[in-house]
């Protein structure tokens, strides 16, 4: 028999996350580990009319793709998978990690210039608004963690089966002050941040978009950022762990990057286009069921009492302009010094709101 919460998660996924209708394509990618989720997955799509188009992930593909892709190649854009894109209304992702380094190695700069390639690919499955993405526990993903596979299992099943819609309207009390809000102050160890959210809208994170969920996330008016922050955990892209960044702005760009590890990666990403120098997002962690950082961003981005600044491209939705192939998000941990003000006022403090949430 297998695990009852697999099914579960499967009925939020296609019920709740994404609006699937009668006739409607969906695409469902998934890593291979992630079979059992995405077959329960495949048969709700089928029970609800609608058409599942598949993409399985096999571990070992990406890596020799970068290994052995020309330039050329890999600036060859995928006008397929721009046509299936275009043609699906909506996309179920599951990911499943065979091996979480396995692109360490690769030259950075062959994956950031293939993220340009695909970013219209990118931003047809996201301008749809009706996408979500979550992570299957593996071996992989739990030893990252370091638990065993069945503790990171009851961890993931935990952050992510809960009542969303109940989730949904303990956030509105925090969007509600940042649609108001004009200037953020982040203070904490080794940081202190302002930037402006002046006629920006604050994003409810319930369950629609991510899974697990549980953030609301605002776009930082683009030049408005000055000072510094030190990042609390090791920041990873592309498979690539980049741990101990500080960042200095100065009128919203990076003036100066430092690693303690993986310092020219970060410098080749920040580099990457005229956006990636640049916030893109500030986003405040509510999900209080995951309480520990593991190394994998969809998670530790919502850990309650942690914020995160990513660089790079904003999502429309609040109001963001800025434009990028790269969105990388960077965690800070509040719950031991840190403060939050929006226009002066402290709305948080070591990790708890000064509302009732």
């Amino acid at each position: 028999m297998g695990d009852p919460r697999i099914k579960k998660l499967a009925d939020i996924l296609v019920n709740y996350s994404i609006n699937v209708k009668k006739g409607d394509m969906i695409d469902l990618s998934f890593g291979i580990a992630s079979k059992e989720l995405a077959l329960e997955c495949y048969k709700l799509i089928l029970k609800k009319g609608a058409y599942p188009k598949i993409n399985v992930a096999v571990p070992g593909f990406a890596y020799t793709y970068y290994k052995n892709a020309s330039k050329e190649q890999l600036m060859h854009f995928p006008r397929l998978a721009m046509i299936e894109a275009k043609m699906a209304a909506g996309s179920i992702s599951i990911g499943a990690a065979y091996n979480t380094k396995e692109l360490t190695t690769v030259d950075p700069k062959k994956i950031s210039l293939r993220s340009k390639i695909t970013q219209k690919i990118s931003d047809e499955h996201i301008k749809k608004d009706n996408w979500v993405g979550c992570q299957f526990p593996t071996n992989s993903l739990a030893q990252d963690a370091e638990m065993s596979l069945e503790e990171f299992e009851d961890f993931v099943y935990d952050a992510c089966l809960q009542d969303w819609k109940k989730q949904e309207k303990k956030q509105e009390k925090l969007k509600k002050i940042l649609d108001k809000g004009r200037q953020v102050r982040i203070t904490a160890e080794d940081t202190d941040i302002t930037f402006s959210i002046d006629g920006r809208q604050g994003i409810k994170c319930c369950g629609k978009r991510n899974m697990p969920d549980g953030e609301v996330f605002i776009a930082p008016v683009e030049n408005s950022t000055e000072g510094y922050i030190k990042y609390t955990y090791p920041a990873i892209y592309g498979g690539r762990e980049v741990s101990g960044i500080t960042l200095k702005f100065h009128k919203g760009k990076v003036i100066e990057a430092t690693a303690e590890k993986g310092e020219p990666f970060l410098k080749d990403m920040i580099a990457t286009d005229k956006g990636s120098c640049k916030l893109g997002e500030f986003g405040i962690g509510v999900n209080y069921k995951i309480k520990q950082f593991i190394k994998q961003i969809l998670f530790d981005e919502k850990i309650g009492g942690t914020i995160h600044l990513a660089l790079g491209m904003a999502y429309p939705e609040g109001g963001g302009k800025n434009k990028s192939a790269v969105h990388w998000d960077m965690v800070k941990d509040l719950r031991r010094g840190g403060k939050i003000f929006v226009d002066g006022k402290l709305i948080q403090k070591n990790g708890k709101f000064t509302f009732k949430l």
